[in-house]
């Protein structure tokens, strides 16, 4: 999902991005920030069972157990002056249409981020990396399915 050019307007920075300057002084919004409201975003979108690949859902678990969590956890940003590019890893529930939750997750991270933050959302790059499927008991995560049969 990387890209070796510039996705954004002026030079990407890192830490934080200026979002305005008035007479009376300048609002600086951290990067994190920014990750963190395209995770909330993405995480309120039905079908959406978790965000990241399998190494960093074991550390937000973690995390959680100590109280602490990562709602950042799965996004990546580059922030210009105006604009942000969003790329996003995400975890399906199963048997929800897998395009349907991607085209939803865009919109409700390009709604937030644009409301929230201030900038303009070029582009929502979306990776499904998994797919929860529900057991009778509970959630199974991670569970080999060959030949429609669960493992």
């Amino acid at each position: 999902m990387a890209s070796t050019t510039n996705r954004v307007d002026g030079t990407a920075t890192t830490g934080t991005v200026t979002t305005q300057v008035t007479a009376k002084g300048r609002t600086i919004i951290d990067d994190t920030v920014v990750a963190k409201v395209a995770g909330i975003a993405a995480r309120d979108v039905p079908g959406v069972y978790a965000l990241g690949g399998n190494a960093s859902r074991a550390f937000g678990a973690i995390r959680d157990a100590i109280g602490s969590s990562a709602l950042g956890q799965g996004v990546r940003v580059e922030v210009g002056e105006t604009q942000v590019a969003v790329d996003l890893t995400i975890v399906v529930d199963y048997p929800t249409p897998m395009m349907d939750v991607a085209t939803a997750v865009r919109a409700a991270v390009t709604t937030a981020v644009t409301e929230l933050v201030g900038l303009e959302v070029t582009e929502v790059n979306i990776a499904i990396n998994d797919v929860n499927i529900p057991a009778l008991n509970g959630t199974v995560d991670d569970v080999d399915v060959r030949d429609g049969r669960v493992r």
